[in-house]
């Protein structure tokens, strides 16, 4: 399973900002104001309000894109596998924001604000209007109980400009339809300044928060400066009313907008503010408010739950076959009509007199397998072949075995499903043919049917080839194509819109060359290219370049063999054009055992940077580049880490950490920081990260597919820590060996 299509958002710019300190309070008055400040929180913390789990309380997003009231957060969480993504305006401020939940205690978001009342660099031609970019993140300490509220910590622009940085501490208790908040804000969110920071009575380095120049700290953690400096009381409260569609929302604003960045600041009549949010449907709200005394704010946010989203009804699909009720009931349906009718088929066969190439057309119409080759080892039944429809392996599994079970006779136990891909048998799927037709016959459940049905490694073992499909030779597509970036000085966005060719020339099933041309047909690039300031060799910062120097380019040509080195070892090697911006040659190895939460893998490569016009020209730069990787699905909550260590296209030498979560239907949230030798030489960003996202067109779509589409996006791009993008990799190549999504989905073997 992999990637159909791939959105990539990369910015290119950013800032920072510190609080002013105040003067500073004797131990004794310190103290005295903490007591003050901490006990309407102490209140809250032990008060006796009643925990309601109102299933009509969806939990919504502030003007941040957060789980929170307006301004301010809230203690809240979103259900896990929530996404949503937020436009929001509130003068002088235009705010994105992507919203995720990957765990049920872990809140993450990734924004892009626009300042529009201050230049983006008055050296650079142009009235284009500041631009920062931010992650925040908010994990749960406590969840509400009878008497307790839930309790939350968070901090706002985690690693960026430090343009709105800040961190918070919240409560939230709910009672009836009301749900109460209160926390303590430092930086942006307590802004206003007016308390002392009770983490002074542990250190008085915790009294003043550091302060740097704009773009002094871009990027950086800076930790130095978390929940440091004086603090801000917040706090409101959420009104569900009695009309489901609307909710009313008022707060304490923790920030009097005096210390704002690039001296941006704004006027507050009051600390005050008021919304009301429009729930248009459960996938849509919007929100419209009164903020600071000043100003209107609106807010239009999509969300919905795709980590527990169920697949979208398939009714483009062709419906599974009927199984036969006893085995001389009606004729067999024809390969022209593999889906043909609801009547039980009766004549079945044996596999020495089957029509094979008839059977393998059904099992590539309605099971989505692309037949390689039908075998036979004693009382087992195996098809080889690539799954080109169905993204849940147990689903044309099912299918298979239907369709071969109302064809072959009684001397076949065992009906057994290999994916291929290139070449690679990744793994054998099976099942018990006798107890599977007890399970659609509803005669066993599906607990009973789980012990029937296995996933081994495969092995050479002996086999009796009973058909094999001739190989096909030249595979050729047409389809559009769109590169795009975010934060360009020129311009916000910058897209290109491209008709794409791609050609496929299989040479033997291991051994393939593919091409693509994109031909431009709508860009709004700028004459002259933006190219960032580098101090590291440009393997990345030369993008728009790329995407401007030729109306006809040449992404890929790339010769590619594979190998099946053993039970649970896979090579491949690769020579030619391998992206945009490199080409040379490399392999790779990984060891992937089944029935294991580990692999390891390890590539090398040298690679020479391409000219601009994208044809078969090289400009003068080469390096070697590679990585070992090692990846680990912890079997807990879906969560999987994989750190690469090794030699980065710049010639820094580093390591790249990534964290993800994967839900039971296939989607995978995630996210990378990449640390390397490239140091202060990195530039704008310090290092780097982003965040993505992956969604299988089956979940979306009315007819299965068995691909997946990726959102990235990447704040900065630059030339430290900047890897080879190659279409293939052998992990994702044997993603079929992931046991957890299998068994996870073995229901929709009867679909």
């Amino acid at each position: 399973m992999t990637a159909d299509v791939t959105y990539r958002l990369a910015g290119v710019s950013g800032a920072s900002f510190g609080v002013r300190p105040r003067a500073a309070e004797s131990k004794r008055r310190r103290g005295l104001r903490a007591v003050c400040m901490i006990a309407p929180l102490a209140w809250c913390i032990a008060g006796a309000l009643h925990a309601q789990q109102a299933p009509g309380f969806p939990y919504t997003q502030n003007d941040f894109g957060e789980v929170g009231l307006l301004q301010t957060p809230s203690a809240r969480m979103a259900d896990d596998g929530e996404v949503g993504l937020s436009w929001n305006r509130v003068d002088p401020y235009s705010r994105i924001n992507a919203f995720a939940q990957p765990f049920p205690w872990l809140e993450a978001v990734a924004r892009y604000t626009i300042v529009s009342n201050r230049p983006y660099d008055p050296a650079l031609p142009g009235s284009q209007s500041y631009k920062d970019k931010s992650i925040d993140v908010k994990l749960r300490l406590l969840e509400e109980s009878h008497f307790l509220p839930a309790v939350a910590v968070g901090i706002r622009d985690i690693a960026g400009t430090g343009f709105f940085s800040g961190e918070y501490v919240v409560g939230s208790k709910r009672w009836g339809n009301f749900d109460f908040s209160l926390g303590l804000g430092w930086g942006n969110v307590g802004g206003r300044g007016n308390l002392p920071n009770p983490l002074g009575w542990i250190d008085s380095g915790f009294d003043h928060r550091p302060t740097s120049r704009p773009g002094a700290v871009t990027g950086k953690f800076t930790a130095s400066r978390y929940f440091r400096g004086p603090t801000a009381l917040f706090g409101g409260v959420e009104y569900q009313t009695p009309l489901p569609w609307l909710r009313l929302k008022a707060e304490l604003d923790g920030n009097d907008y005096q210390h704002e960045a690039q001296a941006n600041n704004q006027q507050q009549r009051w600390p005050i503010n008021l919304g009301a949010l429009f729930r248009v449907n459960g996938n849509v709200d919007v929100t419209l408010g009164y903020e600071r005394g000043t100003t209107y704010m609106a807010t239009v946010t999509l969300h919905d739950n795709i980590g527990r989203r169920v697949a979208a009804a398939k009714p483009l699909d062709p419906p599974p076959e009927p199984i036969a009720a006893t085995a001389a009931d009606a004729s067999p349906p024809s390969a022209a009509s593999p889906s043909a009718g609801a009547a039980p088929v009766a004549a079945r066969t044996s596999t020495a007199r089957a029509d094979w190439l008839a059977i393998s057309r059904v099992l590539e119409k309605n099971a989505g397998i692309k037949v390689e080759r039908i075998a036979q080892r004693g009382s087992e039944l195996l098809v080889y072949g690539e799954q080109t429809r169905f993204f849940y392996g147990s689903e044309g599994l099912g299918r298979a075995a239907r369709i071969l079970d109302n064809r072959i006779d009684a001397s076949i136990d065992w009906i057994t499903f290999v994916p291929e891909t290139h070449g690679l048998a990744i793994v054998e799927n099976s099942v018990h043919r006798p107890r599977f037709t007890a399970y659609l016959r509803h005669d066993i459940d599906l607990p009973a049917l789980r012990r029937s049905v296995e996933q081994d490694p495969t092995a050479a073992q002996a086999e009796q080839v009973l058909y094999r499909t001739p190989l096909k030779r030249f595979e050729f597509s047409l389809g559009p194509g769109l590169a795009q970036n975010f934060g360009s000085p020129s311009k916000p966005v910058v897209f290109q819109l491209t008709a794409n060719g791609n050609a496929t020339v299989n040479f033997t099933r291991n051994l393939w060359l593919d091409a693509q041309v994109d031909v431009n047909i709508l860009n709004n690039f700028s004459s002259t290219p933006y190219v960032p300031p580098s101090r590291l060799p440009r393997v990345r910062t030369y993008y728009f370049n790329y995407l401007q120097d030729s109306n006809v380019t040449v992404p890929l040509f790339q010769l590619t063999g594979t190998r099946q080195l053993g039970t649970d070892l896979y090579g491949m090697a690769y020579a030619g054009l391998f992206e945009p911006m490199f080409g040379g040659v490399g392999g790779e190895v990984l060891y992937r055992p089944l029935h294991q939460r580990w692999a390891l893998g390890v590539d090398a490569n040298y690679v020479r940077q391409r000219g601009f016009k994208q044809n078969f020209s090289f400009r003068n730069y080469h390096v070697a580049t590679g990585l070992a990787t090692f990846y680990y699905d912890t079997g807990w909550h879906g969560l999987q880490t994989n750190v690469s260590v090794g030699r980065y296209l710049a010639g820094d030498w580093g390591g790249t950490f990534d964290v993800s979560r994967h839900f039971a239907n296939g989607v995978r949230m995630g996210a990378w920081a990449t640390l390397t030798t490239a140091g202060s030489r990195y530039g704008e960003g310090s290092f780097d990260k982003g965040v993505y996202l992956s969604i299988p067109f089956d979940l979306l779509l009315p007819i299965s597919r068995s691909r997946s589409a990726n959102l990235v996006w990447q704040p900065l791009l630059r030339d430290g820590g900047a890897r080879l993008s190659k279409p293939y990799n052998l992990y994702d190549m044997t993603a079929d060996r992931d046991s957890d999504l299998f068994d996870a989905n073995l229901g929709k073997i009867s679909q």
